[in-house]
């Protein structure tokens, strides 16, 4: 269980996209990592763009930052939503200055566009935001998995194994 004693902090809004939060929860488990999920309401079930449920175990206000290891920011339509919480651009924004490692699928790369993180990094997401991630400052290159430093970037659900080891990879180091 390389990941044991790391703790994951995962982003939830409703319309998540299914797998792109729960493939990478599982299999971090897997590995030992603790990863909770936090949202605008503790308790709140939120439901992903296929009904999936997931339930917040806390509210963003009741986050440490500093107690975890890594960011996990699904895709799907939450990230639309998820970027317009000041609290969450402060976490993203964290978990960025201290080089922590920051996960991000698909459409999520807009709640990293909207913490102004992106500026000289190299990342994919889905084709459909790679305009607003290259405005954002960021170099997108047309691959499943990009990882630079701290910033890993997938592309799409067919992508979440690599995508995952390599967030695994970096949590490991």
């Amino acid at each position: 269980m390389r990941l044991k004693g790391k703790k994951v902090l995962a982003l939830l809004e409703e319309d998540f996209e299914d797998l792109e939060l729960w493939y990478p929860i599982l299999r971090l488990q897997e590995e030992g990592a603790k990863v909770d999920l936090v949202a605008q309401e503790a308790n709140k079930t939120y439901y992903g763009k296929y009904g999936v449920p997931a339930q917040a175990a806390f509210d963003f206000a009741a986050i440490q930052p500093e107690d975890y290891d890594g960011l996990l920011v699904p895709g799907g339509w939450a990230p639309d939503k998820l970027r317009r919480y000041p609290e969450v651009i402060s976490l993203v924004k964290h978990f960025d200055q201290h080089h922590k490692i920051i996960g991000q699928i698909c459409h999520a790369g807009w709640v990293l566009i909207s913490a102004k993180i992106l500026n000289g990094v190299k990342v994919t997401s889905t084709p459909g935001i790679k305009d607003d991630m290259t405005n954002a400052g960021a170099t997108w290159i047309d691959e499943s998995v990009v990882v630079d430093g701290h910033i890993i970037s997938s592309q799409r659900p067919p992508d979440l194994p690599p995508y995952v080891k390599a967030f695994a990879d970096g949590l490991a180091k």
